[in-house]
């Protein structure tokens, strides 16, 4: 059987490029993230593997057709057509987990697909402004060694120490609403020349953005952020696109600095404890390798050449 490629809900698509649903000043549209997530996880599915047959040349879509989907999840066509319409009105956890099965989603995108289909608050409220303990700015202060910050909702930097400003930039000289580091990665070439794989930190700030717009489709600041990227950048739109999840809390950072040269830096990230949403990531080099050298050098010049930062309580 033939099968026709589907067609995007209503409102996706929106905004500067396909999977950008965006509405001015109400948020994001939550149907049209939760049509484009359902297909584009279906898309990257093929039918072998989940053990179906595959009909070769006669498939014109990729991945998975909505029946085959619908079967495996034990649901109805008709029923699964709906919820990737946006549709996802009283739909049961019991068939989200099938329809996560379905899909082979990970942990963090199971989560996200709950987060789009069953909202947690129906109407738009005040979030609480975000701000950074006394004490947890002098802790950041302590760590006199390694870089630190401590970034909040929509990735806005709210706090940081003088290795991260020696290291990333002094983000104090920067105007407020440009501590950011979606803004930083994909409209300041700076930031671009420092990362030796810009792509990767690029997907990981579009992967933590995702996650954000699925807990808050209502928040309208995180809208004027997606919607000024997704103008401003191409490579924003087409990683948007993808809506691709992830939470990724450590790794490793190649940085090529204008001062020291190459940097290999691993990362650990931490949410703080009854400090709403916050996040501290500390780096850290391997011991006995080139970056020690390096970091105490960028310690050494640092009084002179930054200043530490901290950003004002956003809301």
């Amino acid at each position: 059987m033939d099968d026709k490629p589907d067609s995007a809900a209503p409102g996706a698509g929106t905004g500067a490029g396909r999977g950008v649903g965006v509405d001015a000043g109400a948020g994001l549209e939550r149907r049209a993230e939760l049509s484009e997530f359902l297909r584009t996880r279906r898309a990257r599915l093929r039918p072998e593997d989940v053990g179906l047959p595959h009909y070769g040349r006669h498939r014109r879509v990729p991945g998975l057709r909505r029946e085959e989907l619908a079967q495996l999840a034990g649901v109805s066509v008709a029923y699964y057509t709906r919820l990737e319409q946006g549709n996802g009105r009283n739909v049961s956890a019991e068939v989200l987990d099938s329809i996560a099965r379905a899909l082979r989603l990970t942990d963090a995108e199971h989560a996200h697909l709950t987060h789009l289909a069953k909202p947690k608050h129906k109407k738009r409220q005040s979030a609480p402004t975000q701000q950074v303990r006394p004490s947890l700015r002098q802790l950041l202060d302590t760590m006199d060694g390694v870089p630190a910050y401590i970034v909040g909702r929509r990735s806005e930097l709210l706090a940081w120490n003088r290795m991260a400003a020696a290291v990333f930039g002094d983000w104090s000289r920067l105007p407020a609403p440009e501590r950011n580091w979606a803004r930083l990665v994909f409209l300041h070439p700076e930031t671009r020349d420092l990362y030796a794989d810009w792509e990767q930190k690029a997907i990981d700030v579009v992967l933590s953005l995702h996650m954000e717009a699925g807990c808050y489709p209502d928040d309208p600041r995180l809208s004027a952020l997606v919607g000024e990227l997704s103008v401003k950048s191409e490579d924003f739109r087409r990683l948007w696109a993808t809506h691709d999840v992830k939470e990724k809390s450590h790794g490793v950072k190649l940085l090529r600095h204008p001062l020291v040269g190459e940097l290999a830096l691993r990362y650990e990230s931490f949410k703080v404890a009854d400090a709403g949403e916050l996040t501290m990531t500390v780096y850290h080099p391997e011991p006995d390798s080139p970056s020690v050298e390096s970091l105490r050098l960028l310690a050494s010049w640092g009084a002179d050449a930054t200043r530490t930062g901290s950003g004002s309580p956003t809301p």
